[in-house]
């Protein structure tokens, strides 16, 4: 297995994301970009490339905050967020920069590209698509449901994976983002919604936060990956 950390820059910011493929294959292979969580780039969403690269992929996990470790405090983590829950045109920025480093490398086959983003990082995949990027398949886990002028750009299959009970997503956030994926005419798009389920129901190591409505939760975690993978099966393999 390859595993590499690239440094980048945007937005005179350095950044530094976690790159993933299995060098025992040859060849290109489908690319898949990754977004964090809002705290940063942690070991959470690195496991997740470095398990895609075992599928067979070429996994770059971006960095949207800037090189160092996350942040655990939640006060801190919305202090970061904010410029770019503020200005959507930075986290697509940003997003951007990090897609054009997985298409930078030789294992990644450009014609064959998800994006995928967990909380916050969600939004940053959806923003990717919003600018019309050439990708075929974008994944939000417990994502920023936003809404977007330029969702109509959107070319891409489209799949949400959300939980009823997530306090970061209201009812409300869901059926407006219902509202402008009809509206914008996205040709292919889905909600999976789980019942009684949280925020970060993919991340095992959340519970130590102790944030009342924010736990793992197993069966929605291996649900949802299995519904991404069904997606790259219609999109991005073979």
């Amino acid at each position: 297995m390859h595993i590499e950390s690239i440094s980048y820059e945007v937005d005179g910011i350095g950044m530094t994301g976690h790159l993933a493929y299995d060098d025992n294959r040859k060849g290109t292979r489908p690319g898949v970009l990754l977004a964090h969580e809002g705290p940063g780039l942690d070991p959470h969403v690195k496991g997740r490339a470095e398990r895609l690269a075992t599928l067979g992929y070429c996994a770059f996990a971006l960095d949207y905050l800037g090189a160092g470790e996350p942040v655990r405090d939640v006060q801190r983590t919305m202090e970061r967020l904010a410029p770019l829950m503020a200005d959507p045109a930075v986290p697509r920025r940003r997003g951007l920069a990090g897609l054009d480093v997985l298409l930078d490398q030789q294992t990644s086959d450009g014609d064959r590209i998800a994006c995928i983003g967990y909380c916050f990082g969600g939004t940053v995949a959806l923003e990717i698509a919003r600018s019309g990027a050439d990708v075929q398949a974008v994944v939000g886990f417990h994502p920023g449901l936003t809404t977007s002028p330029d969702s109509h750009r959107i070319k891409a299959p489209v799949l949400m994976c959300v939980g009823t009970d997530d306090p970061l997503l209201p009812l409300e956030a869901r059926v407006a983002f219902e509202q402008d994926m009809k509206d914008a005419g996205v040709a292919d798009w889905r909600l999976d919604v789980y019942g009684g389920v949280g925020h970060s129901f993919t991340n095992r190591d959340v519970d130590e936060m102790g944030i009342p409505g924010v736990a793992y939760h197993e069966r929605a975690d291996a649900r949802s990956w299995a519904s991404m993978l069904g997606l790259f099966s219609e999109t991005i393999d073979g």
